[in-house]
């Protein structure tokens, strides 16, 4: 009978439209033009994420008070509640609060605070990798955040939303790691690029805060997304600087007018570390307060007392830009300027304290601005107009401060730099950042973003050893096949018609001991992945895919990955410590999200037998023996040692040997157990009977 040619049109659809995409897959990560296909998509999708969200703050804040942006009119009630007078100031935190909480609480408990340690922890010790609801739920919950008062950045949630995207990208064409950390990067600085109209900016912060590299192949694709990003953004946003209401003429007219920047460069890295002091030691007063209550009550209940704060200085509300604007104008007295900067650091400690999500960027630049004005304007009282234009000042200080409490000189100085649009101040500002930058690591260790990872146990600003897995990947550490193994080319029962199925093989190897699905790995995936996939898949080694996912090239086992290590190790030892530490510090679900079956070596099985004392294959070796089309032994356990299966290796009773055979139907296997990694070798799942 003549058999059919496919079982249905619909079936080989699918399948036809799956190998596409896997082909397009692997052309990407296995090739260099295709990480900049991939930051292409990034800095367009960080581009658009960007504008939609400022435009989602947009909304939520005139939801709230009846305009775009809010703060600068004082005491003024909402156009949509003007029942409620001033008194609105304190019930819409509690109101923003209960939708926010929730949300956050629920679904990505990371979008909690200002972003970017999280960012930079998956950058440095969780190889790029970010759940991909983070975006969505940073978006929201930061956008109500702020439109209901909150006194955050929006910069810090854009970065954690584009670097999500990047990373979701990333895994889901199933970048190695070293290119999924500079894609995550290229997020980074997509958003930044797009929210302030700086692509330099959004270069520096990328590759400066987050990648922590300053290599040519990671600055190029950093630059490729932020350049698109800052494209998109100007579609819709202008491309006019994003401060755009200073005074004209504003320069440095004598030499000596540069001592009082080194001196405002003093003081600004004082208040930029003490800005970081308030921050943590509020959100550690937050935390003894609430101590184990419901989480997402906790940002309507702390709600009540940032409203009292905003209704005490309302120009504290939201991000405060246009309260920016009107310092630089010289709209406030001195006293109220140093209100204002005093007020921000505790209104923005406080908001993320009690469970807000938003940055600590624009606050920065707030607090640099405000104090730098009043510094202005006492030395204009001092010595008239030759100490130059207090906004001079007020711009020295945005930098400033920020590179006392972030410790991102280059970031600093090409933000104020083009926000500002005035490049005639690049000396006086980068004599102020680098003086700053300067007293700021001799004081202190820790940056604003880094020491909220420092109390978690992680250091990411720890000397660099050696690393032994920098240049080697799982094709380096393999047992190689001579002839590798065609996994597009399916098995049919009948081509296994030799071995008769599991029957004869168990007269000649013994009982089958245990059977499970592959879980493979690609020739590019670093070894600190490959590594992270046998402990949780490889109690006896796992395939090597190449990026196409077409072949099988070889095995890897632990004993290959050490082997590979102490070859390339020299004198340092990696902190292994810290790195577990910190991949762990997420969600109790953070391991098994990590790693995705999308690499799952389909149609295969990898069957175990245990070599009883009278099976035929007992003193013969691998290579005796006759294999069907398609089994390919992979491993063998002997004497207690964990080995390749070599072809001369001789097999001995008590061995287990473990071979890669495609899934027929005589491969009966318990699936949810197969699928199932905590089944490990001591487990009674783990066993299963052949057919």
């Amino acid at each position: 009978m003549e058999r059919p040619t496919v079982a249905s049109d619909p079936v080989r659809a699918p399948r036809s439209v799956s190998d596409a995409a896997g082909h397009v897959a692997g052309w990407l990560r296995g090739n260099q033009f295709g990480l900049f296909c991939v930051a292409i998509a990034v800095g367009v999708g960080a581009g658009f994420g960007a504008v939609a969200f400022r435009y989602l703050i947009y909304g939520f804040t005139w939801l709230a008070t009846g305009h775009t942006e809010f703060g600068q009119q004082g005491w003024v009630a909402s156009a949509h509640l003007p029942w409620l007078g001033i008194g609105f100031f304190v019930l819409i935190p509690v109101l923003g609060g209960l939708l926010y909480g929730p949300l956050i609480s629920r679904f990505a408990r990371e979008a909690r605070g200002h972003g970017v340690p999280e960012v930079m922890i998956a950058v440095a010790e969780n190889g790029g990798r970010i759940r991909p609801q983070v975006s969505v739920v940073k978006a929201l919950a930061s956008a109500l955040c702020i439109g209901v008062g909150g006194s955050v950045g929006r910069e810090g949630p854009i970065v954690q939303i584009g670097s999500a995207l990047a990373s979701s990208l990333g895994q889901w064409v199933r970048m190695p790691e070293n290119r999924l950390r500079v894609l995550v990067a290229c997020g980074a600085a997509g958003g930044i690029s797009a929210t302030f109209n700086a692509p330099i900016t959004g270069v520096f912060f990328g590759v400066e805060l987050i990648l922590r590299e300053f290599s040519i192949e990671a600055i190029f694709t950093v630059m490729l997304s932020a350049m698109l990003a800052d494209v998109i953004a100007r579609i819709f946003l202008g491309s006019a600087p994003f401060f755009t209401q200073l005074p004209a003429g504003i320069a440095l007219h004598h030499i000596y007018n540069y001592l009082l920047v080194a001196v405002l460069a003093v003081t600004a890295a004082l208040i930029g570390l003490g800005f970081k002091n308030i921050l943590y030691r509020i959100e550690d007063l937050c935390d003894r307060v609430w101590r184990n209550r419901p989480e997402w009550a906790r940002p309507a209940v702390g709600g009540v007392v940032l409203g009292l704060l905003l209704l005490a200085v309302p120009q504290l509300y939201g991000v405060g830009y246009p309260v920016m604007y009107a310092a630089f104008a010289g709209h406030y007295a001195l006293w109220f300027l140093v209100i204002l900067a005093a007020g921000k650091m505790i209104a923005t400690s406080l908001t993320i304290g009690i469970g807000g999500s938003g940055g600590v960027f624009a606050p920065s630049l707030f607090i640099g601005a405000t104090s730098g004005m009043a510094f202005g304007v006492i030395v204009d009282h001092l010595l008239g107009p030759a100490a130059g234009q207090p906004a001079l000042y007020a711009i020295v200080g945005m930098g400033a401060v920020f590179a006392s409490a972030a410790r991102g000189p280059l970031t600093a100085l090409a933000s104020v730099v083009e926000m500002t649009g005035d490049f005639t101040l690049t000396l006086p500002v980068m004599l102020g950042i680098a003086v700053s930058t300067t007293v700021s690591r001799a004081i202190s260790y820790g940056t604003i973003y880094t020491t909220k990872l420092l109390r978690r146990g992680t250091d990411i600003d720890r000397p660099a050893p050696t690393h032994a897995f920098a240049d080697l990947t799982a094709t380096d550490a393999m047992h190689q096949f001579t002839i590798p193994l065609d996994i597009t080319h399916r098995i049919d029962a009948a081509d296994t018609a030799q071995g008769d199925g599991h029957r004869d093989w168990t007269g000649l190897l013994g009982p089958v001991t245990r059977v499970r699905e592959p879980q493979a790995v690609f020739g590019n995936d670093s070894l600190a992945q490959a590594l992270r996939q046998l402990v949780l898949y490889g109690r006896d080694g796992l395939p090597v895919i190449d990026t196409d996912a077409r072949r099988v090239q070889g095995w890897l086992t632990n004993q290959n990955v050490l082997r590979a290590v102490a070859t390339q190790l020299t004198a340092a030892e990696p902190d292994i410590a810290a790195g577990h530490q910190a991949a762990e510090w997420a969600e109790p679900h953070g391991r098994a999200a990590e790693h995705d079956l999308h690499s799952q070596l389909a149609g295969y099985r990898i069957v175990e037998h245990t070599l009883a004392p009278d099976s035929a294959a007992v003193g013969r070796t691998v290579g005796d023996l006759d294999w069907p089309a398609g089994h390919l032994p992979v491993s063998v356990l002997h004497n207690r040692r964990l080995i390749d299966a070599e072809p001369t290796i001789r097999l001995a009773a008590g061995d287990r040997l473990n071979i890669l055979v495609p899934a027929t139907d005589n491969t009966r296997i318990d699936s949810t157990a197969a699928n199932n990694p905590a089944a490990g070798p001591s487990s009674p799942r783990a066993a299963r009977d052949p057919a």
